[in-house]
């Protein structure tokens, strides 16, 4: 884990939006900018998705990222690479230490299979970022959702190679910043899952910061 803090002051950002738990977000980054995810009361699931705001065909891939840096887990300095492998974001500041490249988002599907039928209709991520999308009007939908980084979530991986999801390492206040390398589209849902203690069983708020490239 490689914990390092941020020289960027919140009263300095450009934008800033509290995220309610179980809630979608969205917003377009210029190259330059620097997007900072507050996990504001402490373990809550940040289920991130970036694309490249030009040409959407072109996103975030955990194959490539992973591959890269030669570790499953993101901290301070990881690179996220998208499936041409260009740098779509650098994390650039991180106070939690690290955060989970594999486990996926939550949906029916999977709330079904992992936990009970009664557990199809409960709100997911995957409902949160169609949700989103579906907002954009930009004619991208299901077939545009592709692996996604879980900022904050703990799933350690056995020596079998199994997932397993444990309770959260995170902390209130603690939070993961990137730099834009170029044009990207952000899209969240912040985690409401009720079922297994990525976010010790509560989802809560998260806040959403943005620094304009001259508070570089």
């Amino acid at each position: 884990m490689s914990i390092l803090e941020s020289e960027l002051e919140p009263d300095a950002a450009s934008f800033r939006q509290v995220v309610p738990a179980g809630e979608p977000f969205v917003r377009q980054l210029s190259a330059g900018q620097h997007l900072r995810i507050l996990d504001l009361e402490g373990n809550q699931a940040v289920d991130t998705l970036f694309y490249n705001a030009i040409d959407p065909e072109e996103r975030y891939s955990a194959v490539d990222t992973i591959r890269a840096q030669g570790n499953l887990y993101l901290t301070a300095g990881s690179r996220l690479l998208s499936n041409r492998g260009n740098v779509l974001l650098t994390i650039v500041a991180d106070t939690c230490g690290r955060h989970d490249t594999l486990g996926g988002a939550c949906s029916a599907e999977s709330n079904t299979v992992r936990y009970a039928l009664e557990k199809r209709h409960m709100h997911s991520c995957r409902d949160s970022f169609l949700l989103a999308l579906a907002g954009l009007d930009n004619g991208m939908g299901k077939r545009d959702l592709s692996s996604n980084i879980n900022f904050f979530m703990n799933v350690p991986v056995t020596p079998e190679g199994q997932l397993t999801f444990e309770d959260g390492i995170s902390a209130a206040g603690r939070y993961v910043e990137m730099r834009a390398e170029t044009d990207v589209l952000v899209l969240i849902s912040n985690c409401p899952q009720l079922n297994n203690p990525c976010n010790a069983y509560n989802p809560t708020p998260i806040e959403v910061l943005v620094w304009d490239a001259e508070a570089d």
